[in-house]
């Protein structure tokens, strides 16, 4: 049985290196997360007192959800909680995912598979539209 599951994980193992999108159309929202979450720190973060980790302050229940092989504790790595986040947007929301919709995307990393319908996450969508906007203006 071991070996089967061990099997399952190395095959899973390529699908989640492509969840990493091939095109950079992602990179102004995953930034714009950070920013809002972590003030765009990276490393040993915990927030909501523990029930949170790293610089997209991911929980056990979203890490879960996504299916990306790993440890909880990995979050704390950029690229990793990125995969996790992806593979998890793949999961709850693949048309806003293939569309960037980042209201939607933002929306449900902040309120979970139904965020993007509840009203508390409007305003966390507002924290992550500034960031954008900071960022487009910075890079002009």
């Amino acid at each position: 049985m071991r070996a089967l599951v061990a099997l399952s994980i190395w095959l899973a193992a390529p699908m989640v290196a492509s969840a990493v999108p091939a095109d950079k159309s992602l990179r102004p929202l995953l930034d714009a997360i950070r920013q809002v979450e972590s003030g765009g720190r990276t490393g040993e973060i915990i927030g909501d007192g523990g029930r949170s980790l790293g610089p997209y302050q991911i929980q056990r229940p979203y890490w879960q959800d996504s299916n990306v092989p790993g440890r909880y504790g990995d979050v704390r790595n950029v690229e990793y909680a990125e995969r996790v986040m992806i593979a998890y947007w793949q999961r709850y929301c693949p048309t806003a995912l293939a569309r960037r919709d980042y209201q939607t995307l933002a929306r449900i990393h902040n309120g979970g598979p139904q965020g993007h319908r509840k009203a508390a996450t409007l305003k966390y969508w507002k924290k992550v539209e500034k960031a954008l906007a900071a960022q487009a203006h910075h890079s002009r």
